[in-house]
């Protein structure tokens, strides 16, 4: 099996790795941040397993892009939700609110993605 190389002399395996990498660290710090953050106590609280595997998905989704950057990461978060507001009886409002928490803390998720890949 070979290995394409970029012009930096990186192979794309390598590459998309790294990516993947990122994108599971980002989705952690995510997750993260939201139960242990200045709010995480709340948070701990009234959380559900609805919003657990929101999260999931999200970072599923997120394992699968070559380039993560805040359209693509806010994109994948509303999908998501989305999908979950069409299934969830009544609580549309609290699954808009973990999305826009998620997307609320894209700054601290790509910090943490740059400084592990």
């Amino acid at each position: 099996m070979t290995k394409k190389t970029t012009k930096s002399g990186k192979s794309e395996s390598n590459t998309a790795k790294i990516v993947a990498v990122g994108a599971s660290v980002a989705a952690l710090a995510a997750t993260a941040y939201f139960f242990l953050g200045p709010d995480g106590k709340k948070h701990q609280k009234h959380a559900k397993a609805w919003a657990i595997k929101m999260k999931g998905e999200i970072v599923e989704k997120l394992e699968m892009v070559r380039e993560i950057s805040q359209p693509v990461y806010n994109e994948i978060v509303d999908s998501v939700a989305a999908e979950y507001a069409k299934t969830m009886k009544g609580d549309h409002a609290e699954v808009r609110q973990l999305a826009n928490d998620l997307k609320k803390h894209w700054k601290t998720i790509s910090h943490g993605a740059q400084s592990k890949s």
